[in-house]
């Protein structure tokens, strides 16, 4: 900012981000977990009235007398989710996000994601990029930070629901905090989408000896170290969100949960550890959510808040990751627990792994410089 009033900043489209480390999951698990150690110290903040909100939503009405008003069909939806974070950041940014299930049938990514950073003590743009792997490897990374903390570090088989975008990150970042793991069971929907999954992990992570191709979630579960479901689906139905029965799970396991999912009785029991990415992202949904609130956000998360609400949970035992990271709580205790991780996602990790990748795009000269003024005709 040495140039004010004059104020440049960069676009970095895809391949930008690809060239600038964005798809370099083991420094953005080691970024991931850094935040999270600000996020125990307070030195940041979201949206909403605790500061920790998710972000603002556009809802459409499901009967508009605007024919050309969107149709609140599955994941279909605008948001802006704004932060700012200290530490070594000290950086703020909002990531939009614009999501149509129906953009596959037109060759288009569901969700289509742009990311805004500023200058925090200014407000100037300091880049506008491209985010779909900017979101998609900060989400993916969470599991792994839960993983680096929480999992048997000889795990050696990893669960998938959901052959996705979601579930090749979060099998990066357990492939680079869990080194041991060799076999991968996995299921999902299509032939097609487990093909395509099959062929990245074989060309990827060549160490993966065994695929085991499941078409159950108990057969899944079973036997598994590491389990994490990461498929998407409709919201408003728990009975259609995809399960897990504490009689599959197997003594030890680490369950890390970032898309939809429900819970049996034996889940729900208190020796279950029951961990968030941010308790008070939690709080924020609650506080803005008709109850229960899991019908409506279907992250196990917030299933924990409907279990504190009915009085079936004590709000003591609910762990914050940030608490683990920073050493305030402890990580895996003993061979058998069982330890289910909640992961909501945050636009503090957009904050975080956007401000890395910008500097090194300055570092390495990538990206296009544009210009927002020489001088502002207002002011």
């Amino acid at each position: 900012m040495t140039d004010l009033p004059k104020i440049d900043f960069i676009y970095l489209n895809e391949q930008d981000m690809i060239k600038a480390g964005v798809t370099d999951m083991a420094a953005c698990v080691d970024t991931m977990e850094d935040m999270f150690k600000l996020l125990h110290s307070g030195d940041y903040r979201m949206a909403g009235a605790n500061n920790d909100s998710h972000g603002a939503m556009v809802m459409f009405p499901e009967n508009s007398p605007f024919p050309t008003m969107p149709k609140p069909t599955a994941d279909r939806r605008f948001m802006a989710m704004p932060a700012y974070l200290g530490g070594q950041y000290c950086t703020a940014g909002v990531k939009w996000y614009g999501s149509n299930i129906a953009n596959r049938d037109k060759g288009l990514p569901r969700s289509i994601l742009m990311f805004t950073l500023n200058d925090a003590d200014t407000a100037a743009p300091l880049a506008y990029m491209s985010a779909n792997l900017l979101s998609a490897y900060r989400t993916g990374a969470v599991p792994g930070v839960g993983a680096r903390h929480l999992a048997h570090k000889d795990s050696k088989v990893v669960a998938v629901q959901g052959p996705g975008v979601m579930g090749k990150t979060s099998l990066a970042a357990f492939m680079a905090t869990c080194p041991k793991l060799d076999t991968l069971k996995l299921l999902g929907r299509s032939q097609g989408s487990i093909d395509r999954f099959v062929d990245w992990v074989k060309e990827t992570y060549p160490q993966i000896a065994t695929i085991e191709i499941v078409s159950d979630l108990e057969t899944l579960v079973r036997g598994s170290d590491i389990v994490t479901y990461c498929a998407s689906g409709e919201t408003g139905d728990v009975s259609k969100y995809p399960m897990v029965k504490r009689d599959w799970v197997k003594p030890g396991a680490f369950l890390a949960m970032p898309a939809s999912c429900d819970i049996d009785e034996g889940m729900q029991a208190p020796d279950v550890r029951k961990v968030c990415d941010n308790i008070g992202l939690y709080e924020a949904w609650f506080e803005e959510l008709p109850k229960p609130a899991h019908v409506h956000v279907p992250v196990i998360g917030v299933k924990f808040l409907d279990m504190i609400h009915e009085g079936t949970m004590d709000k003591d035992t609910l762990e914050d990751l940030g608490d683990i990271c920073a050493g305030a709580t402890p990580g895996r205790q003993s061979e058998d627990e069982i330890i289910i991780l909640s992961v909501g996602g945050m636009p503090v990790e957009d904050v975080a792994w956007g401000t890395v990748i910008y500097r090194n795009a300055l570092a390495q000269g990538i990206g296009t410089k544009l210009n927002l003024w020489d001088e502002p005709v207002l002011r």
